[in-house]
Formats: C-alpha cells, structure tokens, sequence
C-alpha cells in the first residue's frame, strides 16, 4: 500500500523540499499541497488522503484550528510539521490533544539538509499516521464536571468520581504504557479517576521535554496530583507519574513502599522511555499485587514486560482494537498471551478502581 500524503504549508521551499524528500519513494506519494488550510480544504474535500502533514502558523487559518475542524467530523490522521514544535512547545501539546498521531521539528534554517537527514524518521512516521484510527472528538466519552478535594489542595476539574468500588486498600501500583494516541487516551483515563485513586506510574512514548509540559496540563485538569518523575518519588495514593522523556523509568519497593527510579541507558525497543522497562521492573517488585494496562501505540514495546508480570500473576489489561488509534502494542500483548481483559478506553478507570477495592 502507497501512503498518500497531502502537505499543507504556507512555505513553497517547505513544500519544494517535501515534495522533494518523498519523491521516488515506492512507500509514501506525495498527492498534493496547499499553502493554507481554507484552499486545502476543499482539495482534500474532493481527494481525501492517507494523510495530512501539517503546518501550524499559516495565512487565514492557523493549523490547529484546522485540524481541530478535521478532527470533530471526518478525521484523517494528521502529523504536525512545525518550528513551533521544537523543544516541548506548547502548541505541540494542544496538537496532540486535538488529534494528531504525531509531532516533528521543523528547523527555522537549515531545512533541507535537516529532511535530509531525518527522511527515514519522517517516512516512517507518515507510514504510522497511514494505520492509525483517529477518533472524531465527539466520539470520545464526555467528562462531567465535578469539584473534588484533593486532600492537600481543592481542584475543580473535569472529573467524575466513580463511586461503589473503591476502597483504601493497600498500597497497590498501577502501571500504564502508551504511544501514538495515548496522550488522548491518558487524559481520559487520568481525568475519570478520583483524587484518592491508587498510585499510578505511567510510560507514554514522547520526546524529552514534552513530559514536563504534559505532566502539567494533565495535573491542572485531573483530580489525582500528575507529575513528571523524578528519581526517588514514591508512588502514592492521588498521585501519577509519568516517565520523563528520554529517560527510562523503573518501579521498586522499599519497606512495604513504591518508589520510582529514573535513570539513562540505552533505548528498548527504539524507545527511551520504554514500557518494557517500567512493567519489568514492576513484575520484579510487585508481583501479582500489581496492574498493568498497555494501551494505544504502535510496535511491540511492553508485550514482554506485559507477560512477565502476568506470569507472576499481576492482573494485566488491553485495551481494545475498536478505541485504539494505533492498535499495536496491546495487539501484541494478546498474541504472548499477557493479558486477563481487553477493554474500551473507556472501561480502563473503572478497571483501574475495581482492582483497588480487592482485597
């Protein structure tokens, strides 16, 4: 299959460059461009394509207002190619929150040599976009709106709390691994759960300084406290981690307490973070006290550290092929026979507050 890409950019020596980055490549064809949303509009109308690469400061109508029209009717996965993305930017973030498989650096100077050197990154990406599902927004489980105390500070967020199946039980970690789509599918899952949910540790592939930034967004709407890990944070009650970017993040356990180590190393399964990391160190740790849930993502990372810790007898979950944008990671968790369930995104916190309450 020929991955058809349409490129939208206000830049003709951005496009000439694209244009001629993918030429001659038997993968991806490139099947047309617009400089601005409001005349790729209509082209894309009459000839949708595979995907839609996609600038974000643009004439008329900037980027993420159009993706964020694509995406609430008739979604076509869309990879960011923008200078606004370099270093964490926040518009990378509201990106990926709107709907798109995927964010790339697009340098002010020096650009053709930098496709130059980043064309296999690029192709591969695109060819990723090409077998993703996304979601139409109004597709996604709305949140109602709930103030909750957190105990240390009052939040009003976007949070229902999920009442009758909840208990203080013991201190039991819950681990989550994610990839393309999981930023969407985090925050889902992150906003459902209530202030007092178990402590969560969570390894979402994404670049470094991005966590910092996400970590951020996610704590200002979620009841539970969400944080970027740091070495030596101990996982507790109301409080989510998620592994900093570009570096892994392993669980361990000190006198009846979880704590998380953050350290370097080389990347596992291309990723650093890398989900095989933080499940195996939780089947090393935890046991069959844990939960793991492997959700939306392309490749194999945590199929392996899914099934050690399902043979020591942790409760493991999937998430299911129709919610998943890339229906990768957990379909390769199934196939090692690593997992007790496949759920719905929508099913995960609910999942996630039953294993709480067992005694």
């Amino acid at each position: 299959m020929v991955v058809k890409v349409f490129v939208v950019d206000d830049s003709a020596v951005v496009r000439q460059a694209l244009a001629h980055m993918l030429a001659g490549n038997a993968e991806v064809e490139l099947v047309g461009s617009a400089p601005n949303p409001l005349l790729a509009m209509e082209m894309i109308r009459k000839n949708p394509p595979d995907v839609l690469l996609l600038d974000i400061e643009m004439p008329g109508m900037d980027g993420l207002t159009f993706l964020r029209q694509i995406m609430s009717s008739n979604p076509i996965p869309t990879v960011i190619c923008s200078t606004l993305s370099t270093e964490g930017s926040r518009v990378a973030l509201d990106a990926l929150s709107a709907g798109a498989v995927a964010v790339l650096a697009k340098p002010k100077l020096g650009l053709k040599q930098h496709l130059d050197d980043s064309r296999h990154e690029m192709i591969q990406t695109l060819k990723t976009a090409a077998r993703s599902r996304p979601r139409p927004k109004g597709a996604m489980p709305s949140i109602a709106v709930s103030s909750v105390n957190t105990g240390t500070r009052a939040k009003t967020v976007h949070a229902p709390v999920l009442s009758g199946v909840h208990a203080f039980a013991m201190n039991k970690p819950v681990v989550i691994g994610s990839s393309t789509g999981g930023t969407q599918a985090l925050e889902l899952v992150l906003t459902s759960l209530p202030a007092d949910a178990p402590g969560i540790a969570i390894t979402q592939h994404m670049p470094e300084k991005f966590t910092a930034m996400y970590a951020q967004r996610l704590d200002g709407i979620c009841a539970m406290n969400v944080r970027e890990a740091k070495n030596g944070d101990r996982l507790e009650r109301g409080v989510a981690l998620i592994a900093p970017g570009g570096l892994h993040m392993q669980l361990t356990k000190s006198n009846g307490q979880y704590y998380v180590k953050v350290v370097d190393g080389p990347p596992v399964n291309r990723h650093k973070p890398s989900v095989d990391v933080l499940f195996k160190s939780a089947a090393d740790c935890a046991g069959r006290d844990a939960l793991a849930i492997i959700m939306t993502g392309m490749g194999d990372d945590g199929a392996r550290g899914m099934k050690a810790m399902h043979d020591l007898g942790a409760r493991c979950i999937a998430q299911n092929e129709e919610t998943c944008v890339v229906f990768g990671m957990p379909k390769e968790a199934i196939k090692l026979q690593a997992v007790d369930d496949i759920l719905p995104l929508e099913s995960m916190a609910r999942a996630i507050l039953q294993f709480d309450s067992r005694a």
